[in-house]
């Protein structure tokens, strides 16, 4: 039997000033990387063995995991593609939340930031937060970078790097650590769970704790559950609703 380790990174230094981030590449705060060295505290805790990893190309997800496997003292392949990048928020990337809610009100902000088939406004042509300025994306199609994704739009640029990569991996019974983003990892767990459009866009998936699935041997998901005191998950995940509220 399989596991899968869902692992949003640790707060990011914009999560901490509650800017929509997407595909700006920004750091771990200082309690993003507590968290990373808490969430492999709780990895050992529970004596998983991890035999593979993969991660986006931004940092905060490859530095929560460069921590988490630090911690662990383990050396493992890791594999790193763009396509794993959390959604991108287009022209929102880089505005607070809650000034965002204040401008547009909190209903189309929620539908934005959580449904599952609308776009957030996107970046026009020049504008200087086009990832195609990035050296990163530079063997990319225009047509490969965003300029605004849905949480479906996301879904169908991981999905297809998900059959091919990590689930035949689960299938070959591997341990698989993905160190990824809160989008992304709702993109996932849609999929897994069957979720329809109303139940994703409920779905907040809160940084650095271990969210783990357990495969049977055909890769088909048995369970899943979070690592971790409940308390302190559940207060986590109110965090995160709570990033649009302005009251």
């Amino acid at each position: 039997m399989s596991k899968l380790i869902l692992l949003r990174h640790g707060e990011s230094t914009w999560n901490k000033e509650n800017l929509f981030t997407g595909w700006t590449d920004v750091p771990l705060s200082d309690r993003g990387v507590a968290e990373s060295h808490e969430a492999a505290k709780l990895l050992k805790g529970a004596g998983i063995k991890i035999d593979i990893a993969f991660t986006s190309v931004l940092s905060r997800a490859t530095e929560t995991l460069d921590i988490v496997l630090a911690d662990l003292g383990i050396n493992i392949p890791v594999f790193y593609s763009w396509r794993l990048n959390e959604r991108h928020y287009g022209a929102l990337q880089g505005l607070n939340k809650k000034e965002t809610v204040e401008k547009y009100g909190e209903g189309q902000v929620h539908i934005w930031r959580r449904g599952y088939s609308v776009r957030p406004p996107e970046l026009k042509t020049g504008d200087s937060r086009d990832a195609i300025n990035d050296p990163k994306y530079k063997d990319l199609a225009r047509n490969e970078i965003p300029m605004a994704e849905s949480l479906k739009d996301t879904e169908d640029r991981i999905m297809p790097y998900w059959k091919e990569a990590i689930l035949p991996e689960i299938k070959n019974g591997k341990n698989i650590l993905f160190s990824g983003h809160g989008s992304g990892i709702r993109s996932i767990v849609r999929v897994l769970d069957g979720l329809d459009e109303k139940q994703v866009m409920d779905l907040n998936i809160p940084t650095g704790v271990p969210l783990i699935y357990e495969f049977d041997e055909s890769g088909l998901p048995i369970k899943h559950y979070y690592l971790g005191d409940e308390a302190v998950v559940a207060a986590k995940i109110e965090e995160v609703k709570a990033q649009t509220k302005i009251k």
